[in-house]
């Protein structure tokens, strides 16, 4: 009981640290609000507000009709222009689609050939090209199959019906948001622990606590504890205020057991921020070691692309790293509702990972406090 409130009053000493330092807070408050915010809705996997131009050479019910369903947010009002126009107006990005109507476009339509129609697009942003091919492709022929049906009373033979599960308006601002949040978790509890580290190191403050009757495993889990503990609150407050609140994102499962296995997670990232401060001399080379190690992590444990689209090889390493099982079961959690019976593999492979990591970091903290620091 005497070390356990040992370790607890070292955490609150990490706590005032913490407190004196405007520039952590700020950082910590805005990767966990303005960040997330400014993510959803400054990096959307969506259409908005596309530039789109018509040339018309049919003039008829049909080609006016397609024109007239380019509707916002997707695209802007469609500008009519003529086939001598396009040029001019791909090259200086004026549009970013041309929709080319042939002349007797709906008469051959009706007669039972198949015309053809030109679709021209800029490709300079090749995501947004893509997503906008296919929303023209698709307006196209929905709006054609309602002419022919009107036309000719006619059914189609096959009725496709697609029920979307999880975000039913596909608002990329959801996972955007949730995917930043986990992000930054991760980000800020390396840099919270290391720095606490380099800062007693470099203000002389760690050879004091080492001529006190404190043993290193005290001091590293004094650290390891106040920093999950700021992580985990800010986490908390930014899936309610922000998240919640703010983007108005129904959380589908529980949060509870999505901020436990947080915790669990936030056992691994700590002690790796105690193994790069370690490693570090002071906070520029911690900041070096943090890019080299941190970022890639973050883009490959799938919150940026599905793990499955990545080579074998990859997949099967980043299997191996605890960030990869917490972004699977903050994804289940979170939007697919899934229970502990779902997610509990994910965890108990966070735990076996984060355990195993956290004794290197034992040994690493402990090797480098018996060197001076």
């Amino acid at each position: 009981m005497g070390s356990l409130r040992t370790v607890f009053v070292l955490g609150v000493k990490e706590l005032r640290s913490l407190r004196r330092d405007p520039v952590m807070i700020g950082l910590i408050v805005w990767a966990f609000s303005l960040a997330i915010y400014t993510a959803a809705h400054g990096i959307a996997h969506d259409l908005r507000n596309a530039a789109i131009a018509v040339v018309d050479h049919d003039g008829s019910t049909l080609s006016t009709r397609i024109r007239q369903a380019l509707l916002p947010p997707q695209f802007q009002t469609p500008a009519l222009i003529g086939f001598h126009d396009i040029d001019g107006g791909m090259d200086s990005g004026r549009f970013t689609f041309v929709l080319v109507f042939p002349p007797g476009f709906e008469a051959d339509l009706l007669s039972g050939d198949a015309p053809s129609l030109l679709l021209e697009v800029d490709a300079t942003a090749s995501m947004q090209a893509a997503i906008g091919r296919t929303y023209v492709t698709r307006i196209v022929a929905q709006e054609i199959a309602g002419f022919l049906g009107a036309t000719r009373a006619a059914e189609p033979p096959v009725a496709l019906t697609v029920r979307i599960a999880f975000n039913p308006n596909l608002e990329s601002a959801w996972f955007t948001s949730v995917m930043t949040l986990i992000q930054n978790v991760t980000m800020l509890s390396i840099v919270l622990t290391g720095a606490a580290f380099i800062r007693e190191r470099e203000h002389g403050t760690l050879e004091h606590l080492l001529v006190m009757p404190l043993t290193p495993m005290q001091i590293m889990l004094a650290k390891i504890w106040a920093s999950a503990l700021v992580i985990l609150l800010a986490a908390a407050l930014s899936l309610w205020l922000v998240i919640e609140g703010l983007l108005g994102m129904p959380v589908a499962g529980s949060i509870p057991l999505f901020l436990a296995g947080t915790g669990l997670y936030l056992l691994f990232s700590t002690s790796l921020g105690m193994v790069l401060a370690t490693l570090a001399r002071s906070m520029p080379q911690f900041g070096l070691l943090f890019i080299l190690v941190a970022l890639p992590m973050n883009l490959l444990s799938g919150g940026n692309t599905p793990i499955e689209s990545q080579p074998e090889a990859l997949q099967l390493l980043m299997q191996a790293v605890p960030s990869t099982h917490f972004v699977a079961f903050a994804q289940a959690i979170l939007y697919r509702g899934a229970g502990l019976d779902a997610v509990w593999p994910s965890f108990a492979a966070t735990v076996a990972m984060a355990a195993a990591f956290f004794a290197v970091a034992a040994a690493r903290f402990r090797r480098s406090v018996s060197a001076g620091g």
